[in-house]
């Protein structure tokens, strides 16, 4: 198992990260015509002290998905979950990515590795006790290459992480304004989460448009900036829901 520290980031990271968005995609004001800037901003202390596991899918030999630009899906997830990343680190959350570079999590003694590395990663969250675990992919259907659209998964029968996935899948539908996916259930490795966990598909590689958008940086930030809204959703809609009754 690799060794996983705590991130602080520094507020350069988040103000670039910023400014990629609004160079890129618009400014700030063209993104909350639909998000409400604003209350994302005031609810974002609700994220201070919260342990959020980020798990860049795929690594090392497993690269995941393959777009026609070679570019794998190992390397777009680990790119928007370190932009992620800052900006939860930034609004207070102690924030731990499951990979920091360009390798897998599977024990080498293990017979079944693939089924290993996917259990070490949701055994980070089970370990450090998290608030919720975000584990970033890629899809791809190369029979349909028309495909699009980012698309958020919780496991059967989880009601944190089905209440988690709608947040998410609400912003990506927001911030992304090219999705108009539902939020699904679908049995697959974090049934072994004892957290609330969601994975989530960014977009399709297989689509050329749709590959174009996940390779570049600013729409990275975009995406990033997406999820970390559902997240800040979320815990603000959580914290009403067990606030004591005055």
């Amino acid at each position: 198992m690799p060794i996983i520290r705590v991130l602080r980031f520094k507020l350069r990271y988040v103000a670039l990260t910023a400014a990629l968005i609004c160079l890129g995609y618009g400014s700030w004001e063209s993104i909350s015509e639909e998000l409400d800037r604003r209350s994302v901003e005031a609810l974002s202390t609700v994220l201070a002290g919260k342990i959020i596991v980020v798990d860049p899918g795929h690594g090392g030999i497993d690269g995941g998905s393959e777009g026609s630009a070679g570019i794998q899906e190992k390397e777009i997830t680990l790119e928007v979950s370190k932009r992620l990343a800052a900006m939860l680190g930034q609004a207070g959350a102690i924030v731990l990515l499951t990979r920091e570079c360009d390798m897998w999590l599977a024990d080498p003694d293990a017979p079944h590795k693939k089924r290993s590395d996917l259990i070490n990663r949701v055994d980070i969250a089970n370990r450090n006790n998290a608030d919720a675990f975000i584990s970033i992919h890629v899809n791809s259907f190369i029979y349909s290459r028309g495909q699009r659209g980012a698309q958020t998964f919780s496991q059967p029968g989880s009601g944190e992480g089905k209440i988690l996935s709608q947040f998410i899948q609400n912003d990506l539908a927001s911030v992304l304004g090219n999705t108009k996916r539902k939020p699904k259930e679908t049995d697959y490795f974090i049934r072994h989460s004892k957290v609330p966990a969601v994975i989530v598909e960014i977009g399709f590689i297989s689509n050329p448009a749709e590959e174009k958008l996940l390779l570049d940086s600013a729409y990275q930030s975009k995406t990033a900036f997406a999820v970390y809204c559902g997240l800040v959703r979320y815990f603000a809609d959580k914290s009403s829901r067990i606030a004591p009754r005055q």
